[in-house]
């Protein structure tokens, strides 16, 4: 039973020891004892919508929407990542082949590609931003 104990004992120590190896960099340690904090990377530059939305309008649009007319907004910094959005705006057919008129997305440019892009809503910035043919 005591030797139970002593290794249950010498276990909760190593734990606790071991523990202070993963202090973050605010911890209230010593310097030494604290991890490093990740280095961020340098804020992208703006990208260039026009050219990006151009030489990737399938990824924008489906091909059997024959978006036309299709023009963009300023980008801005996207506030949960490293990336820019901008709102595109574009002519667009249904499936049917009926006019669905104006439609606008709001697109997510990381590293020079779209990486998302969704409808935008009404409560989205896409109404009062001003736009420029592509």
């Amino acid at each position: 039973m005591l030797r139970i104990i002593a290794h249950a004992a010498l276990l909760g120590s190593a734990l606790a020891l071991g523990a202070c190896g993963f202090a973050d960099s605010r911890a209230p340690v010593p310097e030494f004892m604290r991890m490093k904090e990740a280095e961020q990377p340098p804020p992208e530059s703006p990208p260039d919508v026009k050219r990006v939305v151009r030489e990737q309008i399938e990824v924008v649009f489906l091909s059997t929407s024959y978006p036309r007319e299709v023009h963009v907004a300023t980008p801005h910094r996207e506030v949960r990542g490293p990336g820019w959005t901008a709102c595109v705006r574009a002519q667009l057919t249904s499936a049917t082949g009926s006019p669905l008129g104006p439609q606008t997305y709001i697109v997510t440019i990381s590293g020079g590609k779209v990486v998302d892009r969704r409808r935008a809503e009404a409560d989205d910035i896409c109404g009062s931003e001003s736009y420029e043919p592509i």
